[in-house]
């Protein structure tokens, strides 16, 4: 057996997830689906729910889904909980259904970000949702976890409120709303919920559920980690605080003690806390010494982060000295000092001693350095960061730097101002599951199915009322938690956290024969055996100490952390050990990849490559420039070079046919014009058209998104004025550079040629325009209708391939390889849904599709794109590109 053995030894003061007395009504048992509905309660012989959850998914009650974790956590404690998923929001009616919770509401927008979920980069309604039965678009509100609170405040408004998921998280503090244009408050002030949730919430929700049902004040659960809470400046639970005034950005550094020049060695050690002993011989010669406690706590920022660091107190010594031998001092009195020939006493009756005293004015306020798990640092407030960017980037940064759960301090954000004004309080992070309670989450009797009341009329949910995000998921499993990649655009850490929990291997084995024996349609392929990171399994730092007070937002960049384990030997165990189970016949690896740690085990390379991919792979180079590369904490080119040689060579000795797939963003903040330019090139030198496109999107909270708003590098330092380069980003903002950048990634599309064009020129690289292989766009324009073809189901129309292309590469948004049968007809991912939160980047094939629109006609005239009148027609035509009628032009 496989015993469960943390991969982080992360210090976990934190009570056992079952350790708790269970609730009374643990009589009632195992629901089949936590009930929906008045008749399923009656069936299960309730009366009430003891706690209702809201979501803006459809509820599928499977590990992967939030609402049916958290209401199967709840089940295991012996509450009896319901689900009223994606309630109609224009009444409180719906919200009645369940009658009224005993104990709280449990609220969430969902899976993904509400706003995300429902509109694209572009900030265009998405015409589809995945986590809707039928891939049906429009049923959850805009800002979603705000209309749902407030409407259970007007059905039962006496029942407290707790706020969670993806959403709560990522808008714990007053954050950049890309939607608005603005900086909005915490959502903990807008939803007005009694408790907010960040992060994953199990141990938080288990807490808080049995202090309320011990009949505990919601208003009092104030020390819970992971959680936020409005609370008055005056409110005595706010007491016993050593608050940290980080408002402001340039204010000094930690202030040393000024030194003594005329301090004697005996004084010199003593302050120290150590003695002289040739001093100590004439002790009752030398003048007494008093010392007074006259520091002053300074706020400090830390040298490398500009974080307001701990309080310094300081020592100075009043005492009299001596220099260079002359007398100074009172009758009787005998003062020394070290000179070349050793300590010599001297002796005056006309000189005084100089003597260095306190200022008595800052007599008293010194203090020593206050314990971390007692302070608390202020951030600028809402109205502060609202109308400046600077102290938002501040803002942001001392956020992302207070994240780790060893180390990090309570946050404080003021909202509003004279009577109005109250705090937002942010508690510590979460601390991290172990490997046994990972066990127990994940054990839970999850019917691994929508809800009954999604069935088609034949009672399955294959058809019509389908939901793509559980198809998707329906025979995957998670094997892990948290990243410690800290890639700026991705919200995962914010939300999951850096410390890597992992499941046991016989968990993870254990639910690959559940999918076998119990789940409809299983066909013995595993879709996926992943997690946020594919191969961060295990993956941990190798000191506790070390990891409990590192302070770096990523453990892989600008390099691998040396106290980093990169050992993948127990992820290959686990490969060998499900794939060799009866009935499984193929497990695939479909979450990203980080292949700048891949690459550290060629062992784990070899095995993926030769087991376990199922004809393409999904790798994320974001780019292939160091000026967005760099913004993003995302490794070099080189690496994914090292990784595709790897690749290939394992492929060939499988005698396999196998294509990597690599997602690049376009304008993230830091990127240049001519990044953009040299990455459309890199992509065609190395044959890769890009199907599906995503811009960057600004997701709240994420480092890049601050970036985005303040034209500040948030990696760095913060200054009022930028001292260096470095510290300002180049923000790609307007419809028309965005639009350009996208163009860049999709050179081969017919409709972006002349934006191109215009911009190639304007950059004074017109050689990149011409007809040979070497150029990046034709000189000719063939006729379109200028629009943008996606090969998303919905949002376009798919373009076959051109006649006579011969080519054995990838086809269209499937990557699937060409010709027909199974491997033909492969389905897509989600495009656009992207990886963390919806702002995933673009999906490149290596593929050779034929021109967008409209197709010219053989013997019309295409024309160069000079302004010139065409020329004459009695031009002979040329098949160049496969067979694609155009004109020969100089």
């Amino acid at each position: 057996m496989n015993a469960p053995v943390d991969v982080s030894f992360f210090h976990r003061a934190a009570k056992p997830l079952n350790s708790y007395r269970k609730y009374w009504a643990a009589r009632f048992g195992t629901a089949p689906f936590l009930p929906m509905s008045r008749a399923e309660m009656e069936k299960l012989g309730w009366d009430s729910c003891d706690i209702v959850l809201v979501t803006g998914d459809a509820y599928v009650d499977h590990p992967s889904f939030g609402m049916a974790v958290i209401g199967r956590m709840l089940e295991a404690q012996g509450f009896r909980v319901g689900i009223i998923a994606q309630p109609d929001w224009t009444s409180a009616e719906a919200f009645r259904a369940l009658g009224k919770p005993n104990l709280f509401w449990g609220v969430t927008a969902g899976n993904m970000d509400s706003m995300i979920n429902r509109y694209t980069a572009d900030r265009k309604i998405r015409s589809d949702d995945a986590y809707t039965p039928g891939d049906v678009g429009g049923k959850r509100p805009d800002r979603a976890a705000i209309v749902y609170s407030q409407r259970c405040r007007e059905a039962f408004p006496e029942v407290p409120i707790v706020l969670g998921g993806i959403e709560g998280s990522l808008r714990r503090i007053a954050h950049y709303d890309y939607w608005s244009d603005k900086v909005r408050r915490s959502i903990v002030v807008d939803a007005k919920c009694d408790l907010l949730l960040y992060g994953n919430a199990e141990r938080a929700i288990v807490d808080i559920a049995h202090r309320l049902a011990a009949r505990e004040p919601v208003k009092q659960i104030t020390d819970v980690r992971g959680t936020a809470f409005v609370r008055r400046s005056d409110d005595d639970s706010g007491k016993g605080w050593f608050e940290i005034d980080s408002t402001q950005v340039d204010e000094p550094g930690r202030v040393e003690a000024h030194v003594n020049p005329y301090q004697t060695t005996a004084e010199q050690a003593s302050a120290q806390g150590s003695t002289c002993s040739r001093e100590e011989e004439n002790a009752d010669s030398v003048a007494d010494k008093p010392d007074t406690e006259s520091g002053r706590g300074q706020k400090s920022l830390n040298n490398s982060s500009g974080l307001p660091g701990d309080f310094a107190s300081t020592k100075t010594a009043a005492a009299t000295v001596t220099a260079k031998g002359k007398t100074q001092g009172t009758p009787g009195d005998t003062l020394t000092m070290q000179g070349n020939a050793g300590l010599a006493p001297v002796a005056s009756a006309r000189s005084q001693p100089i003597m260095f005293v306190p200022n008595p004015a800052l007599q008293g306020k010194g203090v020593k350095v206050p314990p971390r798990d007692r302070s608390v640092i202020r951030l600028p407030s809402y109205e502060q960061v609202k109308s400046d960017p600077v102290l938002y980037a501040h803002a942001n940064r001392v956020l992302h730097l207070e994240t780790n759960p060893g180390n990090a301090r309570a946050l404080v954000q003021a909202h509003g101002e004279g009577h109005t004004a109250r705090d937002v309080w942010i508690n510590p992070p979460p601390i991290p599951l172990t490997t046994a309670e990972m066990d127990l989450v994940f054990s839970l009797p999850y019917a691994r199915s929508p809800h009954p009341s999604y069935a088609d009329e034949h009672g399955s949910h294959d058809g019509a009322t389908k939901i793509p995000a559980w198809e998707m998921i329906r025979f995957s499993i998670n094997i892990m938690r948290g990243c410690f990649g800290g890639c700026t655009f991705c919200s995962i850490t914010e939300h999951e956290g850096r410390i890597i929990q992992s499941r046991s291997e016989d968990s993870v084995i254990q639910e690959i024969e559940d999918i076998r024996d119990k789940v409809k349609g299983f066909t013995g392929t595993i879709s996926d055996l992943g997690g946020p990171t594919a191969n961060m399994y295990r993956l941990g730092c190798r000191s506790p100490s070390i990891e409990a007070a590192c302070r770096k937002p990523s453990c892989v960049y600008p390099g691998i952390c040396q106290n980093l384990t990169t050992d993948h030997g127990p992820l290959i165990k686990m490969y060998r050990r499900g794939r060799a189970l009866k009935g499984i016949k193929k497990i695939l690896i479909g979450s990203g990849l980080r292949y700048d740690l891949a690459v550290q085990s060629p062992e784990y390379v070899k095995e993926l490559v030769q087991h376990h991919v199922g004809g393409y792979l999904k790798i994320a180079p974001e780019h292939t420039e160091s000026g967005p590369l760099t913004k993003m904490m995302k490794p070099g080119i080189g690496s994914y070079d090292k990784f595709k040689k790897m690749f290939e060579q394992f492929s060939e000795e499988a005698g396999k046919k196998q294509f990597l797939i690599p997602y690049f963003i376009a304008a993230h903040p830091g990127t240049s014009d001519e990044d953009m330019m040299n990455l459309a090139v890199w992509l065609k030198r190395n044959g890769f058209r890009a199907d599906q496109v995503q811009t960057f999107y600004p997701s709240p909270m994420a480092t890049a998104t601050a970036m985005y708003h303040s034209g500040r590098n948030t990696l760095r330092k913060i200054h009022r004025q930028a001292e260096n380069p470095d510290e300002a980003v180049d923000v790609v903002r307007g419809e028309k550079r965005r639009r350009l950048h996208k163009a860049f990634l999709r050179y081969h599309d017919p409709n972006n040629w002349p934006l191109l064009r215009e911009a190639l020129k304007a950059m004074g690289r017109a050689d990149l325009i011409g007809n040979g292989k070497h150029h990046l766009i034709p000189t000719f324009q063939p006729l379109t209708d200028g629009t943008y073809q996606s090969a998303r189901r919905k949002n376009s129309t798919p373009v076959a391939p051109s006649a006579g292309r011969a080519d054995n590469t990838l086809i269209g948004h499937t990557a699937a390889q060409p010709g027909g049968g199974a491997k033909g007809q492969m389905a897509g991912t989600q495009a656009g849904k992207g990886k963390a939160q919806g702002q995933g980047p673009g999906k490149v094939t290596g593929v050779a599709l034929g021109l967008k629109g409209k197709q010219p006609v053989r013997g019309q005239l295409l024309t160069q794109h000079t302004g010139l009148p065409p020329r004459s027609p009695s031009l002979k035509p040329v098949k160049p590109n496969g067979g694609r009628t155009t004109r020969k032009t100089s």
